[in-house]
């Protein structure tokens, strides 16, 4: 089954009434939402329910975390995002996200939208509109108020009786903290005074993994006698019970106060991070004063230890931490206290500025999966930083926009990099290096989103800007922009002349840098288009040489399909599917879903004129589903749709209509998640 749900980080008890209740649901009701105070565990239950096998969906069950979002304008783009839909149409991104859902059946969680309620319920309307086999499952604070909507409050875990779920848990997460912490449960009478402390902290699990990591240090005896003082200091006399909001404030207020000064220092500056990060960002943005830089994973450690810091292990990415909504939301309260709120916004902010400026340096380097991996880790933090950069150094905010060119345009980002792009633009210098990389790069999601004409306008105005710098590489750069812009369209010639030979080595500039590998690629395209194929291979030959050479791979995989297309033209079909296969084993590794597309429709027609007209009907099934997630089937290329049209040709006349219509079903089911 298609999907991306994450995997559970937490202890999960209990909650069976709320499961069933909810397995109910989802199979009856469009639209579900589960509300309830922070720390209830409304994340928890619902990515529990959603993992479920019978809830499984043919086109998928997908969880889009909303928490680390603050512009409600990149909802949309994010909830594509999420599951798999690479805008690159000029039609607005929730009209691609309607028509691409309309004919499946899936399940949505939008984790966290108590900031974007508005937001949420225009979207979620308007896809449940135009999708009838769209279930959303949403997690909130406050309901979405959408017509048809079914609301289950998640309350806190029962926790009366020596058998409760409150205590299951409390002594669970303790048990992971120490080991000593089974004999206090075996006896009876210390397990009553944990029960009195899961009763005080109203079951809701966050105050009960909190209390439960401070068995390291304490007896139950100790904290229960600590969590008296704390909660009489702040409950009104004339209530028996904390309202739950407060009792959750009042839990993690004690977990802070109860941690060394340092600790609290960091668990502030660390309120910055919307969603997950690395212990290098936390080392940079959140060392200074008595916090020295060498010391901040070991109190990082502490803050893990103490369940303060959530911390995960991922694939490419390393060791990744992150702060509960709950948890961060009392941290900025800290940070705004002690004054620190602008200094250390603006130390994230430049961090990955930084970053992004190195991601460039290693694109086009056996470092570019690594980078690929990393960058889409640090997604949020991203956006993050170049919102603070936009209002606070424009400068900074075009160089950064501009510095991630290659996250735009190569890792399917083009709808949110080109508004980012415009914006940086509008406020930014409007000369230098800054101005015309960020030039080029609008140029080229502007390109991928098949507006032509002005990517066209936008390559003469990078020619123009470029040539101010003397500098040959940004010269080369705005020459792939401008003569792709024609190519496209179906002006091979006119694209030879811009980013040939002849113009490469006008400009100068060296032979392994991104513009002039580029150049080659857009000549390579230009002379298949030509019909000069045994010149589109040499060239194809050269820059997959200069890309092993460098241990780049994106480029690389295209200088296959250069290759592969070349041999289709001069006939050698079964070189051509050989070049194919090698180009979508790169484009895979690199989530390139317009090369993906690309390489399933050039392969299908390769096996189609070797006489296979079944797998070529099935492999243009699956391209089919692949352009649907790009939105723009063929990029509209004439070249491109002309090859595809001759693989079905020959695949329908291999195996007869009715045989192909059911191989290529059977190939658009295939899952592009």
């Amino acid at each position: 089954m298609a999907g991306n749900l994450p995997p559970e980080t937490a202890s999960f008890v209990g909650r069976e009434r709320e499961l069933g209740l909810l397995y109910g649901l989802l199979r009856e009701r469009r639209l579900v939402t589960l509300t309830g105070v922070g720390g209830v565990g409304k994340s928890r239950l619902a990515l529990r329910a959603a993992a479920d096998p019978r809830q499984s969906r043919p086109d998928g069950v997908w969880w889009v975390e909303l928490s680390p979002l603050r512009d409600a304008e990149l909802l949309t783009a994010t909830v594509a995002h999420a599951i798999g839909l690479a805008h690159q149409s000029p039609r607005p991104l929730d009209e691609e996200l309607c028509a691409w859902m309309a004919d499946k059946e899936l399940l949505i969680v939008l984790d966290t939208c108590e900031h974007l309620v508005a937001a949420c319920r225009h979207l979620v309307g308007e896809l449940l509109q135009s999708a009838p086999g769209l279930t959303v499952l949403i997690t909130s604070r406050e309901p979405l108020g959408s017509p048809g909507e079914s609301l289950v409050e998640v309350s806190p875990l029962p926790s009366d009786g020596p058998d409760s779920d409150a205590l299951a848990l409390f002594r669970a997460r303790a048990m992971s903290a120490t080991g000593h912490a089974a004999a206090a449960f075996a006896d009876p009478d210390r397990a009553a005074v944990a029960a009195e402390i899961c009763r005080r902290l109203d079951g809701i699990p966050l105050a009960i993994e909190l209390a439960g990591a401070r068995l390291r240090l304490w007896t139950l005896e100790q904290m229960a006698q600590r969590l008296e003082v704390r909660f009489d200091l702040l409950s009104d006399t004339t209530f028996a019970r904390l309202p739950r909001h407060q009792t959750m404030r009042t839990a993690i207020g004690w977990s802070h106060e109860l941690s060394e000064p340092v600790e609290r220092l960091l668990w502030a500056r660390l309120s910055v991070f919307t969603g997950d990060f690395d212990a290098a960002a936390a080392r940079a943005v959140c060392s200074g004063g008595p916090l020295p830089a060498a010391r901040v994973e070991r109190v990082l450690a502490g803050l893990v230890a103490k369940s303060v810091v959530q911390r995960t292990l991922e694939r490419g990415a390393g060791a990744r931490y992150r702060l509960l909504d709950t948890i961060r939301e009392y941290g900025q309260d800290w940070l705004a206290e002690l004054g620190e709120e602008q200094i250390v916004a603006d130390r994230h902010a430049h961090w990955y500025a930084a970053l992004s400026k190195a991601a460039d340096r290693g694109w086009m380097g056996p470092g570019q999966v690594d980078w690929y991996r990393r960058m889409t880790a640090e997604h949020a933090q991203l956006r993050t930083a170049l919102e603070h950069l936009l209002g606070s150094d424009p400068t900074a905010a075009l160089e950064t926009a501009g510095a991630l060119w290659f996250f735009w345009f190569s890792c399917g980002h083009v709808h949110e990099g080109r508004a980012f792009l415009e914006r940086a633009l509008l406020t930014g210098p409007r000369s230098g290096a800054a101005y015309v990389q960020g030039l080029w790069a609008l140029g080229l999601t502007v390109m991928l989103q098949g507006e032509l004409d002005a990517s066209e306008q936008l390559g003469r105005e990078s020619t123009r800007a470029a040539a101010t710098l003397a500098d040959p590489e940004p010269e080369l750069r705005a020459a792939y922009l401008h003569a792709v812009s024609v190519l496209m369209p179906g002006d091979p010639a006119r694209a030879l002349a811009l980013a040939g030979p002849r113009a490469r080595g006008g400009h100068g500039g060296r032979p392994s840098g991104a513009g002039w590998l580029l150049c080659r690629l857009a000549t390579g395209y230009a002379l298949c288009d030509l019909g000069r194929f045994e010149e589109a291979e040499q060239e194809a030959l050269g820059l997959r040489e200069a890309c092993a050479e460098l241990g780049e791979r994106w480029l690389r995989a295209y200088a296959d399909y250069i290759l592969a297309v070349a041999a289709f033209g001069l006939g050698h079909h079964g070189e051509a599917a050989r070049h194919a296969r090698a180009m979508l084993s790169g484009k895979r590794l690199l989530g390139d879903r317009f090369g993906i597309a690309l390489g399933l429709d050039l392969l299908a027609a390769a096996v189609a004129a070797m006489g296979d007209g079944e797998l070529a009907a099935r492999l243009l099934g699956t391209g089919h589903a692949w352009w649907r997630t790009v939105g723009r089937p063929q990029m509209g290329s004439p070249s491109l749709t002309a090859l595809r049209d001759q693989g079905e040709r020959q695949a329908r006349a291999a195996i007869g209509d009715e045989a192909y219509e059911s191989a290529f079903l059977g190939g658009a089911a295939a899952s592009t998640g």
